[in-house]
């Protein structure tokens, strides 16, 4: 191994695959400390690494995507009329897009917050209540692991699950991200999403969300919006 005290400069480099940062740190030579009392360095000496390679999408998730490019037939007999304040889920496009959540946004189990954020992410799409994706630095890891399984959406790509565990509470498979979504959903990378059913309760600037029938979907519904939802039996072409 090269002795640090044998050169002038020494450049030391941490490679951190997992979280996609480089470390470069370079010490004159008087400065040189002792190998073993070496520290990482603070935090802002972290860089951004070179940015990872999106998933790409296949044929089938091309065909797939024409598919639903719309919301198919038959459409509901009553589409509800939004009052003051209140958004129609038929407005929402297809494809769908995702934009900032203007309120805070809370996910509780077992007494426990397992995410508190304010910049949660929503995603709108054609017949479904919105989705909230909360960013990784705002979810209590300690009380997450990885469940078995994925999922594919042909708009965001391959979904990984993850189960809560507090105490002797557990939900299995209450919760999925994206860790290589497609390049159209790049915001979404490590955000997470909960199955509001699984959970204590999911709270959207203090108001309780109420979940998306069906249990397939992870839409939370809120006084905010309007229907009818997907989910529910007969609405699997909407």
């Amino acid at each position: 191994m090269l002795d640090p005290r044998a050169v002038g400069t020494a450049l030391l480099r941490a490679l951190f695959h997992d979280d996609g940062f480089d470390a470069v740190v370079t010490l004159p030579r008087r400065s040189l400390p002792e190998a073993s009392r070496w520290r990482a360095p603070p935090a802002a000496h972290w860089r951004r690494a070179k940015k990872p390679v999106m998933a790409e999408p296949t044929d089938d998730i091309l065909r797939a995507r024409v598919r639903w490019s719309r919301p198919g037939l038959p459409r509901p007999d009553a589409i509800e009329i939004p009052g003051p304040g209140q958004e129609s889920v038929w407005s929402y496009p297809r494809p769908p897009r995702f934009e900032p959540c203007v309120h805070p946004v809370r996910v509780l189990f077992g007494n426990e917050v397992i995410a508190h954020s304010s910049t949660a992410l929503r995603l709108l799409e054609t017949s479904h209540p919105p989705t909230y994706y909360v960013p990784p630095g705002d979810v209590t890891w300690a009380w997450l692991e990885r469940a078995a399984g994925t999922s594919m959406c042909e708009w965001k790509g391959a979904a990984s699950f993850w189960t809560v565990r507090v105490g002797d509470r557990v939900a299995t498979r209450a919760a999925w991200s994206y860790g290589d979504p497609f390049p159209e959903f790049a915001a979404l990378r490590d955000h997470v999403a909960f199955y509001c059913a699984a959970m204590d309760a999911c709270l959207v600037g203090g108001e309780r969300a109420e979940p998306q029938s069906g249990g397939f979907y992870g839409g939370w519904i809120t006084a905010h919006v309007v229907g009818p939802f997907k989910g529910g039996p007969g609405t699997s072409s909407w």
